[in-house]
């Protein structure tokens, strides 16, 4: 359901048309909903006016940092769900993942915490490799079993996509964006973010969860219709 926003956050939206998600990359929707949301955008007649912008989220903030257990495991202690609970999930996300071109391995994938990653996004974003550090790290997680929370794979992650291991290293080390981080934290307590993935259309319209490739298209239609009747 595309949702109209009650209030502005970020102010008068610009060209281009800005689409701000919030995500974890240990959510499994989250990567489904990047990568449904991409494709969306790729197929939009007006697809090259879109910016879309990601905002750090913590699904498990009290997570021991620098720990890393198998997220099957996690879950199980965590929620005391049982085995057949969550790999008949994993079993639907698996298949909707494989129509969106990914490849969830959920049997290796890592539970961390991800405070470390999101600075890596902020420092790719600082060197306009945003979206390929989020894609990356999401790869990482899902299809490669890395652990996130380690800051030699983390800075490797950085060096494959041209940036400097020792930038890298030394956000690493002296805990940068922390500003950045808590700032988008506390965007999205002020929308009343709960869960992710998340995303806000113009600074109007939201979606919540891996919708649909036809939702996400729908609300680019209905922001380019915002647009345009705003000019005239």
């Amino acid at each position: 359901m595309v949702q109209l926003m009650s209030a502005s956050v970020f102010g008068h939206a610009a060209e281009p048309i800005v689409v701000d998600v919030w995500s974890d990359v240990v959510c499994p929707f989250c990567y489904l909903g990047h990568a449904i949301l991409e494709e969306a955008v790729e197929r939009f007649p007006h697809g090259s006016a879109v910016q879309i912008r990601y905002h750090s989220f913590q699904l498990n903030p009290g997570f021991a940092v620098g720990d890393a257990i198998l997220a099957d495991d996690y879950l199980t202690k965590q929620y005391g769900m049982p085995k057949s609970q969550f790999e008949a999930s994993h079993a639907q996300l698996s298949a909707r993942g494989a129509q969106a071109g990914l490849d969830y391995r959920f049997e290796t994938t890592l539970m961390v915490n991800t405070l470390d990653a999101h600075r890596m996004i902020h420092l790719a974003k600082a060197h306009g490799q945003e979206l390929p550090m989020v894609d990356r790290l999401f790869k990482a997680e899902f299809t490669e079993g890395l652990n996130l929370a380690d800051h030699a794979v983390l800075a490797d992650l950085a060096v494959e996509l041209g940036l400097d291991r020792a930038d890298a290293v030394k956000a690493l080390e002296t805990q940068a964006y922390e500003q950045d981080i808590r700032a988008d934290l506390a965007q999205a307590r002020q929308l009343g973010i709960s869960g992710v993935p998340f995303f806000v259309f113009d600074n109007k319209r939201a979606v919540s969860g891996a919708q649909p490739a036809e939702m996400f298209r729908k609300a680019l239609d209905i922001t380019w219709q915002d647009r345009a009747t705003q000019s005239t």
